[in-house]
């Protein structure tokens, strides 16, 4: 059954008064890849009872009176992706479809979400009723941030919301505890205590013991160096096991206090989590409306872990999910798949079996588990950690064992795949079953770029380690008698990427023959390393000057760059060819990138050739005295007419 949406909803459920009222700023859908669904079913299994208001009109605050003032508070998210990226591109352009809205719709939501909501609620039911916010966009913004859409740094999003607590990462942990306080009376404004949480406190109050300070709002908005080192601080205290409380000033009277990470869900928690009683699709409602589009890659797919140790500096999932790993046991696994064949709709596959990586499987090494990840390298760059476990073999014998249920013809792996860690592994078992089972013909891989430069600033394996993994899929498909290809994701623009760098990228691509039909230009959102340094232009780890790609134009190059075979892209590519006196690159040989259009040069300029010119003389004669003609009728004409 879903959850209530409306009153009627709670009298068929019994329910004169909710204890929380759930705002979303996505269509509601009961599968455990949303984070409302997740959040809502664990409070329910927990005795609390929670209604849901997805997406609501938020020009006035009548849609909040929906259901109700509920007991204990409201709660907040702006959905499933951060409000801002959902609806504008790289290029700050409304995107055509809303994935998470009904029927694909867009503006269903406002922008700052979770800001928007915040203040409707308190128009509602006044400065009492407390608040609590979560999910991407309050996670990724506890702290003053770079804000890319108004190119500014704004505050944390505690004080701009007007909310009273604000949860980060996942959320299990803290939701439950805080619920069980507002239950035996604890005002809201006395919760401090809660690992995974963020508050406001009073300059003169208690701040937690063996917390840092960083900078302040106003010091990191007036100097970047500061924000720097703010941002690496965050990062550095993003740990369980041995991460501090941190405090950052308002410039008013005003602290945010945020409360080291909630430990990770262990084994038996995340299979409780994933095994709870989701409807497993959209609410109905939605049905006439087109349904919900998000739901046709999740819908066959199963979540097999959580966390990342990859810790790419453009990804925000080591800020929000965490480091380590955790994976679902077998067992549990094997329950959701037997319940996804029993679905009417199935028709045979398993879309994807996977996590933030699909074949990280376990915490990266021991240490991890006992003294938290290490505060100043990571597990995979510049290089692999010697103390790195390496392993596939409990990933393979659960696929084997997915393999085996009936009724089942296939099942993908269409979740990242780090392949550096993959040639890690001496057992090649994994890699040929991979192949030979799990793939429909395209491997997707991240490379995310081939020159070493940039690759260091986005925390990426050399590009040496990738040729070595293509070298070996070519080797291993061509043993097993299979034509399958890998399609690699890459990004342009990413700071440290100079139009050299891309005119290489552009190059390789050639070499190999490879023509991307989607690129991603670097999209610099709250709470990433890769963020920071495009807008201080420096990077936090080293405190070193980066260049950054911020013009329009150049941008535009690097994206056509990738997509040099399109020949709207023949001008943008030119130009980026000129700029780094590559013009060697134009032309008709299998080495060059573009050829030039008929009648242009390499410079772009109108040419004529000698032999035609010659060979059509008289035509070129008799059409110039036609032209001719037409210029003296034409001024004739016009001289009549005055």
């Amino acid at each position: 059954m879903f959850l209530p949406i409306s009153k009627d909803d709670m009298k068929k459920r019994k329910i004169t008064q909710l204890d929380f009222v759930y705002i979303i700023g996505d269509a509601y859908v009961d599968h455990s890849s949303f984070g409302h669904a997740i959040i809502s079913r664990i409070l329910e299994a927990n005795g609390f009872s929670v209604g849901i208001i997805p997406q609501p009109d938020w020009h006035s605050s009548d849609a909040f009176r929906e259901l109700g003032e509920p007991r204990l508070g409201f709660l907040v998210s702006g959905g499933n992706l951060d409000p801002m990226v959902n609806r504008y591109t790289v290029s700050k352009k409304v995107r055509s479809v809303d994935l998470y809205s009904p029927g694909g719709e867009i503006g269903k939501r406002p922008d700052r979400a979770t800001i928007v909501y915040c203040n409707r609620i308190r128009e509602a039911f006044g400065k009492k009723i407390p608040i609590i916010i979560g999910g991407i966009e309050a996670s990724l913004r506890r702290f003053a941030h770079y804000d890319y859409w108004s190119d500014k740094v704004r505050r944390s999003i505690l004080i701009d919301s007007g909310a009273d607590l604000l949860i980060y990462g996942m959320g299990e942990h803290q939701i439950v505890e805080i619920a069980n306080l507002l239950k035996m009376g604890v005002p809201v404004n006395e919760i401090k205590s809660v690992p995974g949480t963020v508050y406001i406190e009073n300059s003169d109050g208690d701040f937690p013991e063996n917390y840092i300070e960083i900078p302040s709002f106003d010091e990191v908005s007036q100097d970047k160096k500061l924000y720097a080192k703010a941002s690496k601080i965050q990062y550095e205290e993003q740990d369980a096991f041995r991460g501090r409380a941190i405090i950052q000033s308002d410039n008013s009277d005003k602290y945010i206090v945020q409360l080291p990470p909630s430990p990770p869900l262990g084994t038996e928690e995340l299979d409780a989590v994933y095994e709870l009683p989701y409807e497993g699709t959209y609410h109905p409602s939605y049905e006439t409306l087109g349904g919900v589009p998000a739901i046709s890659e999740i819908e066959f797919s199963i979540t097999s872990s959580r966390g990342c140790f990859g810790a790419c500096n453009f990804c925000t999932l080591a800020f929000h999910q965490g480091r380590t790993v955790v994976p679902r046991s077998h067992e549990s696994i094997l329950r959701e798949a037997e319940k996804l064949i029993q679905k009417p709709n199935f028709k045979g596959y398993i879309h994807d079996v996977g996590g933030p990586t699909a074949n990280f499987r376990a915490p990266s090494c021991k240490k991890q588990l006992k003294f938290g990840v290490c505060k100043d390298k990571q597990c995979l760059f510049p290089t692999l950690c010697k103390n790195l476990e390496v392993s596939h073999s409990d990933y393979l014998e659960l696929l084997r064992k997915l393999r085996k249920l009936p009724k089942l013809k296939k099942v993908f792996i269409r979740s990242g795949i780090r392949f550096d860690y993959l040639m890690a592994d001496k057992d090649e078992s994994f890699f040929h079953e991979l192949c030979r089972h799990h793939i429909s013909g395209q491997l997707r891989v991240a490379p995310e770029h081939i020159s070493d430069n940039v690759l260091s600033y986005m925390g990426k394996p050399s590009s040496d380690v990738y040729e070595k993994f293509l070298k070996k899929f070519e080797k291993i498909n061509a043993q097993s008698g299979k034509k399958q290809y890998v399609v690699p994701y890459l990004m342009s623009s990413h700071p440290g990427s100079t139009l050299k760098d891309a005119v290489k990228l552009a190059e390789y691509l050639n070499r190999h023959k490879l023509s991307p039909e989607q690129v991603q230009d670097f999209y610099p959102t709250p709470g990433s390393i890769s963020t920071c340094m495009y807008y201080t232009g420096i990077d936090p780890r080293t405190m070193k000057p980066v260049y950054v790609p911020r013009d329009y134009n150049e941008k535009q190059m690097q994206r056509a760059l990738l997509q040099y075979r399109d020949a709207k892209n023949y001008k943008l590519v030119l130009s980026a060819l000129k700029k780094v006196n590559r013009l060697d690159l134009v032309g008709n040989s299998p080495h060059c990138l573009i050829k030039p259009p008929k009648g242009e040069n390499q410079n772009g300029k109108i040419t004529q050739r000698k032999n035609s010119i010659s060979k059509n003389k008289g035509k070129f004669e008799k059409g110039n005295r036609r032209a001719e003609n037409r210029r003296d009728s034409s001024r004739s004409r016009r001289n009549h007419s005055r």
